[in-house]
């Protein structure tokens, strides 16, 4: 009896550190997580405003809560582990399986709007930029059409000539020109009134766009399933240690 209950000791304190290791593991790993989802929110959101699904964004929110519910979820982790509490342990197994879901919807989520990303901009992004821009209450929009055209070089969604038909070209508020100036290779007031190709870029936006948007899917699915796998791990020390623990109490 003596030494079942020695081997057991044995076994209790080698997965108490098991567990601890994991929880500084996991406490960093939730730190990267939120990190990856405000880092999208504050710095990749330039152009949300142009796309008609709120999925990229929802992703994002997703990371940063699970982000924030695993650096707490690891303190309690370690709280539990070392006060030997059945009821810590139980509460942390509970956390962990929630995190874990997030983490797998925000996956989900990522690689489901990855797949759906070509045909919603092919639908929807000419008809935000030519009926959207420059138009009241909507200087999000315009914006973030300036930016895209300036950063990716590029001009209207499937090319330059998609501007003749935009409201804001076809009223007398756009002072003659045929292209916002964002799509002129140098940027000067009123350059817009000429669409020669020595002047603007010639080139749609959506490619460039897509292929900008589905590189960070990419990130945002990667962090949420890889952090999700290496939380079943978590859970299972836990079970064992949870089962430890009752024996040792018997």
């Amino acid at each position: 009896m003596g030494e079942f209950q020695e081997k057991s000791t044995c076994g209790t304190v080698c997965l108490k550190y098991l567990l601890f290791t994991f929880n500084c593991c996991f406490w960093l790993a939730g730190l990267a997580v939120m990190a990856v989802g405000i880092w999208t929110l504050a710095l990749k959101s330039d152009y949300i405003s142009l796309l008609a699904s709120g999925t990229y964004l929802a992703t994002a929110y997703i990371l940063v809560v699970a982000g924030i519910v695993v650096m707490v979820t690891g303190v309690l982790g370690c709280c539990a582990t070392f006060k030997e509490r059945r009821n810590l342990l139980r509460l942390y197994f509970l956390l962990l399986l929630v995190i874990f879901l997030l983490e797998i919807i925000a996956g989900v989520l990522a690689y489901v709007y990855y797949q759906q990303l070509n045909t919603e901009l092919k639908e929807n992004l000419k008809d935000t930029m030519t009926k959207q821009y420059h138009q009241p209450g909507h200087e999000g929009v315009t914006s973030a059409v300036d930016k895209l055209q300036q950063e990716f070089r590029c001009c209207g969604s499937n090319n330059s000539q998609d501007w003749r038909d935009s409201e804001w070209i076809r009223s007398g508020e756009a002072g003659g020109r045929v292209v916002p100036d964002s799509c002129c290779k140098t940027v000067v007031a009123h350059c817009g009134q000429r669409d020669h190709a020595s002047n603007i870029y010639k080139g749609g936006c959506i490619t460039k766009l897509e292929t900008f948007i589905q590189e960070h899917l990419r990130v945002i699915g990667a962090v949420g399933i890889g952090i999700a796998c290496v939380q079943v791990f978590g859970m299972i020390f836990t079970c064992c240690l949870y089962k430890s623990l009752k024996l040792e109490h018997y």
